[in-house]
């Protein structure tokens, strides 16, 4: 049964269950022509629209690891160099039930970005100029306000 607006508790056990925040990453990574590295989500929520590569951290990750792993886990590319931006709350609903998010966003350098494919949960990868990069064209919430603070 319902506790609070972020918990569940059971009748039985009095058990409470608190529904805290999941961490995700995000990576910027830009080219030296200052092009952004979109990639477009491969499956639901949001299938077919553009993303930023990253994904959930995993358990005894940090979030610079789990960036880095999910850079190359989605494009195949080695981030040599990361630097934090900012972070967003974000609904991921996933199953049809919704997962509260933190998203971490970085830029991520990456020295040799000339051995790069979309893996993982991408479609496809492919590199934005500035002027053709529209905020709402990006599926998830977070990762769209992200893009809009990034091009600012």
């Amino acid at each position: 049964m319902e506790n609070n607006f972020k918990s569940k508790k059971c009748a039985d056990c009095d058990f409470v269950y608190f529904f805290n925040t999941s961490s995700s990453v995000a990576a910027f990574i830009t080219d030296p022509e200052g092009k952004l590295l979109v990639a477009v989500r491969a499956h639901e929520p949001a299938k077919g629209t553009l993303d930023l590569p990253g994904g959930f951290v995993d358990l005894h990750e940090t979030g610079e690891e789990a960036v880095k792993r999910e850079v190359f886990e989605e494009t195949g590319l080695v981030v040599d160099r990361i630097r934090y931006l900012f972070s967003l709350p974000n609904v991921y609903t996933y199953s049809g039930f919704d997962v509260h998010t933190l998203d971490l966003f970085y830029q991520c350098e990456i020295d040799n970005l000339s051995d790069w494919q979309a893996a993982d949960d991408v479609e496809e990868l492919f590199f934005l100029p500035e002027n053709e990069i529209h905020p709402e064209r990006f599926g998830l919430d977070s990762v769209r306000k992200a893009v809009g603070i990034f091009l600012n």
